[in-house]
């Protein structure tokens, strides 16, 4: 979900290398709203931090010592679920994305990014909740696909009006848009989606879109990353 813009957007940065922390420590806090709270060297160390420090954010590697991101990462969604965890990697295969997406990461972007993307990605997480660039997106649904949609459970889950809406929401619509296809209002648009959210146990647009592919409720054909712009209200 959205983050209160009002207070600086706290992150804490795990990784086991020192110069890229230091690194990624040095351009962020070159941002007035965003403040380094903490560095972890492990995913123990990660876990540990996290629950003490309640970061915004974690910026998480996947191959950490001691215990890796994707373990780090299900430990800390699952104890501290208002912590958000975006994976910072150099691995994007198909198989990396969609274990950090299940074990709750909220978002996946590539070490190999520019210092300004990077800070684009974590400004566009913080508003919309949301941060899977389109070409790991399109690995996660290949991925989602070769799953299968665990077993086809009953669509009762969802209204049909709510299954609608998580259609639209993963063609990239808006809530504007959302409003303008269902023919109502933003504020009912909204009702929608924090209700499907709560059936679907999920916390962002990316994980109910991911969820409703994985029920089987929407199809993952044409599904795409709705971008900044359209993501708005």
């Amino acid at each position: 979900m959205p983050m209160n813009k009002k207070k600086k957007v706290t992150v804490l940065i795990a990784d086991d290398q020192t110069l890229f922390r230091e690194g990624i420590k040095d351009v962020l806090n070159g941002e007035k709203w965003i403040e380094v709270v903490g560095e972890a060297a492990d995913g123990i160390e990660a876990v540990a931090k996290a629950k003490k420090l309640k970061p915004d954010v974690v910026l998480m590697d996947i191959k950490l010592p001691k215990m890796d991101g994707i373990n780090a990462t299900r430990q800390i969604r699952q104890s501290c679920p208002e912590v958000n965890v975006l994976m910072l990697s150099s691995f994007e295969d198909e198989a990396h994305v969609l274990d950090a997406i299940q074990a709750g990461a909220n978002g996946y972007l590539s070490k190999m990014l520019p210092a300004a993307e990077l800070v684009n990605s974590i400004k566009t997480f913080t508003s919309e909740g949301l941060m899977i660039p389109q070409q790991l997106m399109g690995k996660l649904l290949h991925g989602l696909r070769k799953m299968g949609n665990n077993g086809m459970p009953s669509q009762a889950t969802l209204t049909k009006t709510e299954i609608k809406v998580m259609d639209f929401l993963g063609k990239g619509l808006s809530n504007k848009e959302l409003a303008k296809e269902l023919n109502c209002s933003v504020k009912t648009i909204k009702n929608h989606l924090n209700s499907a959210f709560h059936k679907l146990g999920v916390s962002s647009r990316t994980e109910a879109v991911v969820k409703a592919i994985e029920k089987g409720l929407i199809s993952s054909e044409g599904t795409i990353v709705p971008d900044d712009e359209n993501n708005g209200d």
